[in-house]
């Protein structure tokens, strides 16, 4: 398919996440009209050549209304009942609105599974790049048939749509992640409870304060909320992806993001693009444990390009086998970056702090003298 003219804009392929209080316009059932704003939007910059994928929620809400059930369902997990019933319904409303602009939909269902594992976590970049290449718009949705943990509200997720926004971003190498609400950015305190508050244009590197602030300024009635979208915001600006938390029924804010427009929280990388492996290793979808390393390591990680060795770690926390992905954590608690670990964990518990000559002796094995080797590193 030729490329259409691209327009002079500072983003070229674009994420965007819909929240529920959005595309319901605050009700239990899906907004049209604002649902029409947003696909006109989009259609727009389809037009100028401009890539975009939506992560939308809102099937629950869809199958909620189509089934017009207001009680829970005694036996069944009532939110999966209701995002079944409703994905279809959402699907059918994008068709139909992308579809009065000549604009093609394609459907994409994820689970954490489907993405854990490289080979699945490749066959599905190759899927939704191949329909971006075709002119198609993916809608993303999580497969809540299937991703029982993920809706049980009690968990932690994947299926908040928030960090699914964000690992698609990473998936397709996004050049923008926007998160778009019905809440205007992150702000020093809740903005419906206090008028005081200011919100933060700008976030150049997510700390403790930030992550303090964001449990502090939960307000929101979907499922994720302002913890979920600063998870999503570390793992998008460490893949290299410009992030934004803005309000969607701002007037025509998809196409004033897209434009560059200061706009809502807008969160810098914190590094380069990043090699498909590396950024599919810091996704975290495949992570089995942690090591944590004292300072003379996280200092040769972090600035002499070195490879962890037995004598610099810690400790390892978790289970995994050789082979498997580690998170690294300096003792102080902060995440250094991940790697693929040549031992597994019970190894490694007779291994730390001794010297690499020493491997064998200890095992009666040796897989190398490097715990962590630098090619099977990423730093962040």
């Amino acid at each position: 398919m030729s490329k259409k003219k691209r327009a002079d804009l500072s983003y070229r392929r674009i994420v965007a996440k819909f929240g529920t209080g959005l595309i319901t316009g605050g009700t239990n059932h899906l907004d049209q009209a604002v649902m029409a704003g947003l696909v006109d939007q989009i259609a727009r910059l389809h037009q100028q050549g401009i890539e975009i994928l939506v992560v939308s929620s809102g099937a629950v809400a869809a199958g909620r209304e189509k089934l017009g059930l207001t009680r829970k369902i005694r036996g069944i997990p009532f939110r999966q009942v209701m995002a079944s019933a409703g994905q279809s319904r959402l699907m059918n409303v994008y068709e139909q609105l992308f579809g009065e602009h000549g604009i093609h939909v394609a459907q994409a269902l994820l689970t954490k599974n489907d993405l854990a594992d490289r080979a699945g976590y490749l066959n599905t970049r190759n899927t939704l790049l191949a329909l971006l290449e075709l002119g198609v718009v993916p809608i993303v949705n999580e497969n809540d048939v299937v991703a029982v943990d993920e809706i049980q509200e009690a968990r932690a997720r994947f299926g908040d749509n928030d960090n699914l926004s964000a690992m698609v971003a990473n998936l397709v190498d996004a050049d923008l992640l926007l998160l778009l609400g019905d809440i205007g950015g992150l702000y020093t305190a809740n903005s419906r409870r206090h008028k005081d508050t200011r919100l933060i244009p700008r976030v150049d590197r997510i700390n403790r304060e930030i992550e303090k602030l964001a449990r502090g300024t939960a307000n929101e009635s979907g499922t994720g909320g302002m913890v979920t979208k600063i998870q999503a915001a570390k793992l998008a600006t460490a893949s290299g992806v410009t992030m934004v938390i803005a309000d969607g029924r701002e007037p025509d804010i998809i196409v004033r993001l897209a434009a560059g427009e200061s706009i809502g929280t807008r969160f810098v990388p914190t590094t380069s693009k990043l090699e498909s492996r590396q950024r599919w290793m810091l996704s975290g979808l495949s992570t089995r444990g942690k090591l944590v390393v004292d300072a003379g390591a996280a200092n040769a990680l972090r600035k002499q390009n070195r490879s962890l060795l037995a004598a610099g770690i810690e400790k390892a926390e978790g289970r995994f086998r050789r082979g498997d992905i580690v998170e690294i954590h300096d003792i102080e608690g902060v995440r250094i970056g991940c790697g693929i670990t040549n031992y597994d964990s019970s190894d490694i518990e007779i291994l730390k702090g001794a010297h690499s000559g020493k491997i064998a002796e200890l095992l009666g094995h040796d897989y190398g003298s490097e715990i962590v080797h630098r090619n099977n590193l990423v730093v962040l």
